[in-house]
């Protein structure tokens, strides 16, 4: 059995009094410990694709299941459980809060985990050592770089210890060098064992992916 199972799923939006498809019936299967980069043009369905995996969109039709488990028969907390359990995410503009640490913002996902409560720093500032940011743990984002912003949002999505990782465009922001950087960070993460699944423009990143799949009109081309 496959880490991840989709089956079928469509997606529509409304949009100026019309139905819209940003995904239609898309199968994918993920297998643990992939690294799969997903490409298309504008409106292919990337981002709709990553927010379905990640429990942020219910799909209009389909079935996705992680595990078995099917992930949109869940209801409320249990949903909420998924994504925290399951899933680290990574996004393009880093989305960190500007008047906390970098320690801090990496420790905002265990907030919500009781039996970790205690150990929140010793766990945080771990993760920041793995990416190479311990010594600027109490530095505001303002004062990092980009590659370091990058890094430190990347710490986040592991300071769960979530298995499959969901990255968005994570070196659209980036210099050539710096990406290069973080994509290598993403590839030992990968040989380390956890699932990524990456939307990327950029064909150099694809040459870290063991598979790239192709999305197109909301399909996954030939």
């Amino acid at each position: 059995m496959s880490l991840i199972e989709l089956k079928k799923i469509s997606k529509y939006y409304q949009s100026d009094g019309e139905q819209v498809a940003a995904l239609k019936d898309l199968n994918l299967n993920v297998e643990v410990g992939e690294f799969i980069a997903v490409m298309g043009p504008s409106g292919s369905g990337k981002s709709t694709l990553l927010n379905i995996l990640g429990g942020l969109s219910q799909p209009s039709a389909g079935e996705l299941s992680v595990e078995g488990i099917d992930i949109y028969q869940l209801k409320g907390e249990k949903l909420a459980d998924y994504r925290r359990e399951y899933i680290g995410f990574v996004f393009q503009s880093f989305q960190l809060i500007p008047y906390l640490t970098i320690l801090e913002n990496v420790m905002l996902p265990l907030a919500i985990i009781p039996s970790r409560n205690g150990n929140q720093r010793e766990i945080g500032a771990r993760v920041l050592q793995k990416v190479g940011l311990v010594e600027k743990a109490r530095r505001l984002p303002n004062q990092l770089s980009g590659g370091e912003q990058e890094r430190v949002a990347i710490a986040r999505a592991l300071v769960n210890n979530a298995p499959i990782i969901l990255a968005d465009e994570p070196t659209g922001n980036l210099d050539s060098v710096t990406g290069r950087e973080i994509m290598g960070l993403l590839q030992g993460l990968n040989s380390g064992g956890q699932t990524i699944i990456m939307v990327t423009h950029n064909p150099e990143n694809t040459r870290y992916a063991h598979r790239i799949v192709q999305l197109k009109d909301g399909q996954v081309g030939a």
